[in-house]
């Protein structure tokens, strides 16, 4: 029954996220000359879409491929475990069917958004509020289509080895496979998409903005068209990605730790309360999708009004209606006679998430709008010139870990500690597992928002480039603005989401290594080997890193190479006479992008492997992984977190300025934070968001192979 439920609203919100995408494009799609401009778009991100995918096809298919050597020819069996050659199928088989579903959830989701721009920038030429319901509705195509997707994928492996005859608290550990290769896929995707997005943006901006003094989307940029392409792939295609694999990494890593409670008090879930105990997070999940439509569909605004604002009411209608949801499923799910009050326990652990989430966003609001002081400061900063800029912003970036990690905490542990009062034995941490789940109730709404941020970015983007009337660049322009702050906000969301979601996935490793039957109780860094094993996980942030802010520099420097070529080639081009070649910018970037993606992604991969399998050879395996694991996380929070939002304060310090502060657009205060936005271009939407999916790829992929590391 509780499978049956969890499909049939899974196979409803994907109906629902058809008929809105049919809806939008059912819309008018504007003038000739912005037929051309969308067209172009569309062509550049389909064949980046196209070039990316056959790519992360190959390299999921290689490792499927060594899944399956290692778990049939690498190990033995465990206790209670099937055989061999079953685990292997069973494990590589959920791994492909992730990755494919994470792939065709970010592909929906982005052809859907690449065609809402031009229908919103036709749809702004009369009414802001149908720009806002158009580009809101398109990128609930893709938040429906990732959580809808992720949903239907775990729970219809889950029905599918139940019906296989799978012992049913075992199913969790068989299926997390799918949560890796989502993960896998997501990596990625993010990685590649937000390489483009920043080495396109860093070359249009330098060489259009501060050399030749030109505006942002002016048609004579020959890396205008790229930029505009990598909104799409980055924050469509690779956001949606990242959430797909945080909500599944979510769902199987809670159903772990639900199937270890139930085994735990055998007295309080007897065989058939057990699979209603592991399959809550599918439930309540459910219950978000249903919130998350009608969040959506209320959304409207009165045409004077700030578009936030009926944005933020969505968001409260879905928080609230989530909240009913949690409540209900607590009742229904996790209220064992012999514990009375474990349900309102859980309730609440529930809203702490939910709670958290609305935390992240207000913070990330703080520290990136231009209303508040760390942005205000940065902007002050660039009147005595670039230097100065960099040195506030980086400033800003260091101060913001701070609250967040206050929030995470305290989520963390009163969670925890309303779990472990539940009544229940050893269910302190699937409290934090159901807060976990209360903050991820909202993602489909969230992920709206994010979306909706690229689609009024390409909506005016259109509207410059096809020369509309100014009063109508000035309504994209306030629907640019708010998806610029929805962009920053999903960003904190989805940090502070990973955070929740990898203590839980590493306390669900934990649980994983004790059914193999070797208990972790402590992890013991005053062993040589785990300390070393945690040193490794905090350096991998750094290099990985590294290796992505490195890769958006050489990408850029063609970009900037080509912009020059092309104005010294041929004075037209500046002077409005002559169309620049957009096509040879559009392929550099695509050339770069998917070249300079696979090092980081590897590494990412193959660096908890290596850990675990070194460390064996010690005898510490499990433990060293799990100290790896440990600090890992917690060092790519915080530099996830500082790389955000100080790319997103440098961004609208920026922006400030060009509202009229300290001398406006042109101004050397102007050039110094272009500069500064520049610095941090490749922080908050190439390093930062892979951050968030490498926090979560370390804990799955650790979770696949702990029976490796034993």
């Amino acid at each position: 029954m509780l499978i049956a439920l969890v499909l049939g609203i899974s196979v409803v919100a994907l109906g629902v996220a058809v008929g809105l995408a049919r809806w939008v494009l059912a819309q008018d799609k504007g003038t000739a000359e912005m037929r051309v401009i969308s067209d172009a778009i569309q062509e550049g991100a389909a064949a980046f879409l196209r070039r990316q995918y056959k790519t992360i096809g190959w390299l999921s298919l290689v490792l499927g491929v060594l899944i399956y050597v290692l778990y049939a020819f690498a190990r033995e069996p465990h206790a209670n475990e099937p055989s061999a050659l079953v685990l292997a199928f069973t494990t590589t088989a959920s791994f492909l069917f992730g990755a494919l579903c994470s792939a065709t959830a970010g592909v929906v989701g982005m052809v859907v958004a690449v065609r809402s721009n031009i229908r919103t920038a036709s749809a702004a030429r009369s009414s802001l509020n149908r720009a806002l319901q158009i580009s809101l509705r398109g990128g609930a195509v893709s938040g429906l289509f990732v959580v809808a997707m992720s949903l239907l994928g775990v729970s219809g492996l889950y029905a599918v080895m139940n019906w296989a005859g799978f012992e049913p608290t075992m199913i969790p550990i068989l299926i997390v496979g799918y949560g890796f290769g989502a993960s896998f896929v997501a990596l990625f995707a993010q990685l590649g998409g937000g390489i483009y997005t920043k080495a396109a943006d860093v070359g249009a901006d330098l060489v259009g903005k501060v050399e030749a003094g030109i505006p942002e989307d002016d048609p004579r940029n020959p890396a205008v068209v790229a930029d505009l392409v990598g909104d799409n792939v980055g924050d469509c295609a690779g956001r949606g990605a990242d959430l797909f694999e945080s909500t599944a990494a979510e769902n199987i890593g809670a159903m772990i730790l639900g199937a270890t409670l139930g085994i735990r008090n055998p007295e309080a879930f007897g065989p058939v309360a057990v699979v209603g105990l592991m399959l809550f997070p599918l439930v309540v999940r459910a219950f978000g999708l249903i919130a998350s439509i009608i969040g959506v569909v209320m959304v409207r605004m009165r045409e004077e009004e700030d578009p936030m604002h009926a944005l933020n009411r969505g968001y409260w209608m879905t928080a609230v209606l989530a909240t009913i949801g949690f409540a209900a499923g607590t009742y229904w799910l996790l209220n064992p006679a012999t514990a009375p009050n474990a349900w309102w326990h859980f309730a609440l652990c529930g809203v702490i998430g939910i709670a958290t989430s609305v935390a992240f966003v207000y913070i990330t609001q703080y520290y990136t709008e231009y209303r508040y002081r760390p942005v205000k400061s940065i902007a002050a900063a660039s009147v005595t010139g670039p230097a100065t800029n960099i040195i506030a912003g980086f400033a800003v970036a260091l101060e913001c870990t701070a609250l967040p990690t206050f929030t995470i905490g305290a989520a963390i542990i009163a969670s925890y500690r309303l779990g472990a009062s539940s009544g229940l034995e050893h269910a302190g941490l699937f409290g934090t597992a159901v807060a976990t789940m209360g903050m991820l109730g909202t993602a489909a709404y969230i992920l709206a928002m994010d979306t909706f941020g690229p689609i009024t970015d390409n909506a005016g983007g259109i509207i410059e480039m096809s020369r509309q009337p100014e009063d109508i660049r000035r309504r994209t322009d306030r629907l640019d603005a708010v998806g610029n702050t929805t962009k920053a906000l999903t960003k904190g969301y989805a940090i502070g989401s990973a955070a929740l979601a990898a203590f839980l996935l590493f306390s669900a490793y934990l649980d994983e290594v004790a059914l193999l039957g070797s208990p972790l109780t402590a992890v013991d860094i005053s062993k040589p080997e785990v300390f070393v094993g945690g040193l490794l996980g905090a350096m991998l942030v750094f290099w990985f890193s590294a290796l992505a802010i490195g890769a958006v520099t050489k990408a850029a420097v063609e970009v900037i190479k080509e912009v020059r070529r092309q104005f010294a080639a041929d004075a037209g081009i500046l002077k409005g006479t002559s169309r620049p070649d957009y096509g040879k910018a559009v392929d550099i970037v695509t050339i770069g992008a998917l070249k300079a993606m696979v090092a980081p992604g590897l590494l990412a991969v193959g660096m908890p492997i290596a850990v675990g399998m070194t460390f064996k050879l010690f005898g510490v395996g499990a433990e060293s992984v799990a100290a790896f694991l440990m600090v890992g996380t917690i060092g790519g929070i915080l530099v996830a977190t500082m790389l955000n939002n100080g790319g997103g304060a440098w961004d609208n310090a920026k922006k400030f300025i060009e509202a009229g502060e300290y001398g406006g657009k042109g101004s050397p205060a102007h050039k110094a934070g272009v500069v500064g936005d520049t610095v941090g271009d490749p922080f908050k939407d190439t390093a930062g968001p892979s951050l968030h999916v490498l926090i979560k790829l370390l804990s799955t992929v650790t979770l696949v192979l702990a029976p490796l590391f034993v």
